[in-house]
């Protein structure tokens, strides 16, 4: 009698037990299928990603360019200045030497003449102009000492 009744009780407890069974393998696949859609939302989203990281890092490449050329030509404008500058420095820098040089030879020219000549010169003169130019010729000699350096 045990047997008889207790027959009906475990097979609807089997049973239960196969419908658990299978709704947890249920679940199982359903974590599984949406771990998998989760994982190709990823891939997809990594892919588009990547993408947009692309054509972003290529048009930051371009203006990158564009702001390297932008500035190679004021580089260079500047250097064209620069070595025009430096052309006008050395022509002056040359003209001065070369006035500095005559300069030198007028001087030279106006120590050096015979004591005889300036004495004549000076007897043509008159006193008050002798002692001018004199005075010209003295203050031209400081200043020469002093400019050596052309």
């Amino acid at each position: 009698m045990l047997e008889g009744k207790s027959g009906p009780y475990f097979s609807s407890l089997d049973s239960s037990i196969d419908m658990l069974k299978r709704r947890a393998q249920e679940l199982i696949e359903n974590i599984n299928e949406s771990r998998q859609k989760d994982h190709a939302l990823m891939t997809n989203f990594r892919d588009s990603l990547k993408i947009k990281v692309s054509d972003l890092t290529e048009k930051l490449e371009e203006r990158m360019n564009q702001i390297y050329n932008h500035h190679n030509k004021i580089i260079q404008e500047k250097l064209q200045e620069f070595t025009q500058k430096m052309t006008k420095i050395s022509n002056l820098e040359t003209e001065l030497k070369q006035v500095c040089h005559t300069v030198e030879t007028v001087y030279k020219d106006l120590c050096l003449q015979p004591e005889v000549q300036l004495n004549s010169y000076r007897v043509g003169m008159g006193a008050e102009a002798w002692q001018g130019r004199r005075d010209v010729r003295t203050k031209l000699k400081a200043h020469t000492i002093r400019n050596q350096r052309c």
